[in-house]
């Protein structure tokens, strides 16, 4: 009996403290909030695009359990930002409690239609508050975005079955139905200029027969799996320039996502690619910017077109989550061409074909991952589904005063089927290469590194020293094993380097002539 009397005078003893505890008694907060931060940027969104989510974190410093007896917007609820405060959405709160030496996160959104404003002018900064309490107490969190206006191209999609438009393809004239989302440009669509911005989402066609002409500065953007398809008899011609001051490329036309939040400026894989289709014809890029994309240019066909399937020259391709330049069976010309950081190959030309590069920097730095290709792959032949292989001929591939080097070795693959009625004809001449066999694995005469009629007058593993692999500056300094090794007939032939600086009296290998870097402070 005497331990229950115990135990019923403990248990009551606990209610009545409980009681009379104060922690959980919440006081209004007197204006002494403090904030990670005073101002929220949420960067730059075009036009009804969402905005990638942002946080604020709220700290109640005091020793006393709080609450705030209104939180909201300053715009209330025509606000065009969003808020979620501790797993609550909306604009206005009220009674919000935070626990003595605790904090809540704010998380913040915005979609704003920039045609709601008088006058935008193309960009439109875009303001509101966050509020805490009001009068004597009231403390504010400025928001702050830039939007951007921009040409949107998008699918038709059907008002009754809400069915987004799939594209029939025109390959070598062959109609293919697809299950990619998209539509053709219209005859009004097929001049890019440097107005606006252009924003893509599915695949942007180039109709039989048409051309897509982007002017110098234009920016293309394009939503996840996006890009441009240019179709049997159409051609793509990007006239992209060097900007007024030779150290800057902002005449160039620039392909990436359609996110400009500084999170994803270099981000792979953002977007699909654009894909020369076969049949397409007299494709020519010229100062471009390629990143952030799946395949940065999907070339196919016409090996021995009369002028080569792709010209490209003074462009860059960047954070290609698969292959910057995809070439299958197909004709392509590269000069001051500049690749980096692929998850497989920076350049794969397959199935044979005819590819022919000077001057280029062909490096792969990839750090996502491990990554199984080199930087430069060359094959002959495709293999279907039941491990059946089709062959071709590589009619040439030749290789001139380039680097190819990355961070794996070797960094040139040469896989070859061998049929003695077909060709596999390439030659690397003056290139500085990444190409290591210490455990003898690559064997055969493709990697008989003494074979002039393959390897002529390359230097191999030693320093390109570029200036910064991990941010795609891919110049070379003045410690550079490419210095002055350059074949002065291929610089006759490009005499300028990338960034229009002339080559012709002493000429370094690769895309750039070296500079002296900057002391770092």
């Amino acid at each position: 009996m005497k331990h229950y009397l115990y135990f019923i005078l403990t248990i009551g003893f606990l209610m009545l403290w409980s009681s009379c505890r104060k922690d959980f008694d919440f006081s209004p907060s007197t204006g002494s909030l403090e904030f990670s931060r005073d101002t929220v940027y949420l960067d730059t969104v075009f036009t009804n695009i969402g905005s990638s989510t942002y946080n604020l974190k709220v700290y109640n410093r005091s020793n006393d359990d709080i609450f705030i007896p209104s939180l909201k917007l300053a715009l209330g609820e025509s606000s065009n930002y969003r808020l979620n405060v501790d797993g609550m959405a909306g604009k206005v709160f009220e009674n919000v409690q935070i626990l003595a030496k605790d904090s809540l996160f704010i998380f913040i959104e915005s979609t704003i239609d920039i045609n709601n404003f008088p006058n935008p002018d193309g960009n439109f900064l875009y303001t509101d508050q966050i509020e805490f309490d009001a009068g004597s107490n009231l403390q504010k969190i400025e928001l702050v975005t830039l939007v951007q206006d921009a040409v949107f191209i998008y699918p038709n999609r059907d008002n009754t079955t809400k069915v987004v438009e799939t594209l029939t393809l025109d390959i070598a004239g062959e109609l293919i139905e697809t299950e990619l989302q998209g539509r053709e440009l219209l005859p009004t669509e097929l001049t890019f200029t440097n107005d606006k911005p252009y924003v893509i989402y599915g695949f942007a066609t180039v109709p039989n027969g048409e051309t897509l002409t982007i002017d110098a500065g234009a920016r293309i953007h394009f939503h996840n799996n996006s890009g441009i398809i240019v179709s049997n008899n159409a051609s793509l011609q990007v006239h992209g320039a060097l900007s007024n001051d030779q150290d800057l490329l902002e005449n160039e036309v620039i392909f990436e996502g359609d996110r400009l939040e500084p999170n994803f400026a270099n981000t792979p894989g953002q977007w699909g690619t654009i894909w020369l289709l076969d049949g397409s014809i007299d494709n020519s890029i010229n100062y471009a910017t390629i990143k952030n994309a799946s395949v940065g240019i999907l070339c196919d066909g016409n090996p021995n077109a009369i002028s080569d399937k792709l010209t490209i020259t003074n462009s860059q391709i960047y954070n290609s989550s698969n292959y910057g330049i995809l070439g299958r069976n197909t004709s392509i010309t590269g000069e001051n061409i500049v690749i980096n950081n692929t998850g497989l190959s920076s350049f794969a030309g397959t199935l044979g074909g005819k590819y022919h590069f000077t001057h280029s920097t062909i490096a792969n730095y990839w750090n996502n991952g491990f990554r199984q290709f080199p930087a430069v792959l060359l094959n002959n032949f495709v293999l279907d589904e039941d491990n059946n292989a089709t062959i071709a001929d590589l009619t040439q591939a030749n290789f001139n005063n380039c680097i190819i080097y990355g961070n794996d070795n070797p960094e040139i693959l040469l896989d070859e089927i061998e049929d003695d009625a077909v060709v596999f004809n390439f030659k690397f001449t003056n290139c500085l290469i990444r190409f290591e066999d210490n455990n003898n694995r690559f064997t055969g005469p493709n990697y008989d590194l003494s074979d002039t009629n393959h390897y002529e007058g390359n230097i191999f593993n030693e320093d390109p020293n570029f200036k910064d692999t991990s941010l795609n500056q891919l110049i070379i300094g003045d410690e550079s094993a490419a210095i002055n090794k350059g074949l002065p007939t291929f610089a006759t032939q490009v005499p300028f380097d990338i960034l229009n600086v002339n080559r012709t009296g002493s000429p370094d290998l690769g895309a750039y002539q070296h500079i002296t870097f900057p002391e770092e402070d």
